[in-house]
């Protein structure tokens, strides 16, 4: 929005320029011709910043802060390119790594996967219709509320924690290079010092412990610690879960090459059937079947490969 204003005040900088040019010349038809184009554009352009304007109003007032002039439904989906984005849906599949089916999708508008784990998780297990479930994603999915909640609904998670912090970068401990030992209820440094609990808070909905030692300030390697008086570590309510789940990882890492294996594979398959392009309905509602009927010839066909093509003739047939 503001990149497209300040593109049309330039240009109306410009013919208001070129206006003062033609006003000192001698009058002429042509002249006169050229002096009303101007003043066109420039109305025209005056009357686009009133409806940019009108439209930014309306932006702000929503709770995402963002319109789509060609899709209502459509949101701008986070990248992997730093200051780049896209306006489309957030696809979302469960892909069962025995058969290689999809048993449950679900076409959404939310730009980042994050607030998704536990709710395709649950949609999953119910599909499945089982009481126990193990699920890989990707470290888009990491956060720790979601975590928990399909601890409690007993479905177990794999994913690699996200890197939030760039001490590493910078030659800094991070905190996994402290060791939590649950016995004494102190993190253990890198120097061997321990790290006591002093107070709780809430911090954006989650109950943080804090810990720390005074040690730091004649530590030998504090350099190597923080910056700060004393380095200080937060643990969360529930962290235990999420150690668990970095603990799965470390002894099987190979489960993150099976899910890309297994849930990349349908998202090539149906890019290459769209031809690599956009969908072709509009609102969430449009897109949504048009997903589902992709990923029901997906199936369709992958059961086909499986078992033959008579017995799902066969089965249809009967229903």
């Amino acid at each position: 929005m503001q990149r497209r204003k300040a593109q049309i005040e330039e240009s109306v900088a410009r013919y208001l320029h070129q206006l003062d040019s033609a006003d000192r010349q001698d009058p002429s038809l042509s002249r006169t011709a050229k002096i009303d184009h101007l003043n066109d554009k420039v109305t025209k352009l005056k009357a686009e910043m009133e409806r940019l304007a009108a439209l930014e109003e309306e932006m702000l007032a929503r709770p995402e802060q963002q319109i789509s002039e060609t899709d209502p439904d459509a949101r701008s989906m986070a990248t992997s390119g730093r200051g780049s984005g896209m306006v489309g849906y957030n696809v979302q599949i469960a892909v069962d790594t025995a058969n290689h089916l999809v048993v449950s999708h679900e076409v959404r508008n939310e730009g980042t996967d994050k607030s998704l784990l536990f709710h395709m998780g649950a949609r999953a297990k119910a599909a499945l219709g089982v009481d126990k479930m193990e699920v890989v994603a990707d470290r888009g999915y990491h956060k720790s509320e979601e975590i928990l909640d399909c601890a409690n609904a007993g479905i177990t998670v794999t994913l690699p924690k996200p890197q939030t912090s760039n001490n590493r970068l910078k030659g800094l401990f991070v905190k996994p290079d402290y060791v939590y030992l649950a016995d004494e209820d102190v993190y253990r440094c890198p120097a061997g010092e321990h790290l006591i609990y002093h107070y709780t808070n809430e911090e954006r909905g989650l109950i943080l412990h804090r810990y720390w030692t005074n040690a730091c300030q004649r530590c030998s390697i504090k350099d190597q610690c923080t910056t700060g008086k004393e380095r200080r570590i937060a643990r969360g309510e529930r962290e235990d879960v999420l150690e668990e789940v970095q603990r799965r990882l470390d002894e099987h890492p190979e489960k993150m090459r099976l899910r890309r294996e297994t849930a990349e594979h349908p998202f090539g398959t149906f890019k290459c059937w769209m031809g690599y392009t956009h969908f072709q309905m509009k609102t969430l509602k449009h897109v949504g079947t048009e997903m589902a009927l992709h990923v029901l010839a997906c199936n369709l066909k992958r059961v086909m490969k499986i078992m033959g093509a008579a017995p799902p003739i066969a089965a249809m047939k009967a229903a």
